[in-house]
């Protein structure tokens, strides 16, 4: 792959990126929603709280004390508030459970004495009650489409009324590594190296929603590399090495037997710049098939992840651009003449070890500085990636 079809950084992540869609909405149970994004705006389907409640342990009181207890009301218990307060009643009642009609406050244990079945204390008018509707009335929104499912959103969900969600399906992704100087365990030994794209990988997809279905060795045959392509029922298929111009780099011979659309075919970018993505016929309904063929060199191909992958499987996931976050460097960073460099950062300071096959410094790293041509000055300002912790 000659350099004159280099494509600036800028332009092919924007690039990929454009190449997606949001795949199609699907039903998914809260248990079965996480990771995925809302593909429509959560609405409350009730008021939040749903009823009066006490807020505390202790006594729903009417009117202004003593009090006579007539009764205990526990949470989920409806059996003791069917008849309404009077003024001088008081029940006692359990943090959660539905206050009585005609309580005006909530006196403390901690604040309260009992006498001869005279219930003695201070409270203040409306005190310690979570009022019905006080989080959210039913038909608010709670929170917009596009929106990422954590348990926190699952719980809310669940609070609201909701048994499942209507989500952006996740994107299937397969990984295929290729090489066979890769070993799958053990020490580097007879010329060959471990595997380290395979572990690396496979989280940091799953963090950005996608559905790894798998991850195979494949050794370096085209033959072999077009049978795993054409079995593949994946949206995305990730190929480490094998993208530049050596013997066995095969998946630009791949890509022409397939008929590829080649979207991008290299790109300014240090390390990793023989990097490419293609789009490849069969589509799932609503979707897209890709192949995002990353260098084999470690620390390139986390450059085409950034580069390509990330973009790529934001958009087919349904996930919003995350705002850039810029970072006044503390040192200076040699820059490459002519393409873009991503250089491991953590804070702002940027690492050693950031050559092509090295993961030293990204494995501490809490971003990807990006280095214009040229350089940076200490103290000039990057824009720093987001890269998985």
């Amino acid at each position: 792959m000659s350099d004159h079809h280099d494509l600036p950084w800028p332009d092919a992540r924007a690039r990929a990126r454009a190449a997606g869609r949001p795949l199609p909405a699907v039903s998914r149970t809260l248990h079965h929603a996480r990771d995925h994004v809302l593909a429509r705006p959560l609405t409350a389907l009730t008021d939040l709280p749903p009823f009066d409640t006490s807020a505390m342990d202790g006594w729903a009181v009417a009117g202004p004390g003593p009090w006579k207890v007539r009764g205990r009301v526990l949470a989920g218990d409806d059996s003791g508030v069917l008849a309404p307060l009077r003024d001088g009643d008081a029940v006692e009642i359990a943090t959660g459970a539905r206050l009585p009609r005609g309580a005006t406050g909530v006196l403390r244990s901690e604040r309260s004495k009992v006498d001869d079945r005279l219930l003695f204390g201070d409270v203040q008018q409306g005190g310690d009650i979570r009022a019905q509707g006080q989080e959210c009335r039913s038909g608010d929104e709670l929170l917009p489409a596009g929106t990422v499912v954590t348990p926190g959103v699952a719980g809310l969900a669940a609070a609201a009324g909701y048994d499942e969600l209507i989500v952006v399906d996740r994107p299937r992704v397969e990984v295929l590594v290729l090489g066979d100087e890769l070993l799958d365990s053990g020490l580097p030994r007879d010329g060959r190296v471990r595997d380290a794209l395979g572990p690396l990988l496979t989280p940091w997809l799953r963090l950005l929603g996608a559905d790894v279905r798998r991850v195979r060795r494949v050794g370096d045959e085209l033959a072999a590399l077009r049978r795993a392509v054409d079995n593949s029922q994946a949206d995305v298929v990730i190929t480490t090495g094998g993208t530049a111009g050596g013997p066995v780099d095969h998946v630009h011979s791949l890509l022409r037997d397939l008929r590829a659309e080649l979207l991008v075919d290299g790109v300014a970018v240090r390390p990793g710049h023989p990097m490419a993505l293609a789009h490849l016929p069969g589509a799932r309904p609503g979707g897209g098939r890709f192949l995002v063929a990353l260098p084999g060199n470690p620390l390139a191909a986390v450059s085409g992840m950034l580069t390509l992958a990330v973009p790529l499987l934001r958009r087919l996931s349904g996930r919003a651009e995350p705002r850039p976050r810029r970072v006044r460097v503390a040192d200076a960073v040699t820059g490459h003449p002519r393409d873009t460099r991503l250089v491991p950062m953590t804070g702002d300071v940027p690492l050693h070890f950031s050559g092509p096959s090295m993961l030293r410094g990204f494995a501490v790293a809490d971003g990807m500085a990006v280095v214009p041509p040229g350089g940076l000055r200490a103290g000039d300002r990057a824009e720093v990636l987001r890269v998985p912790r």
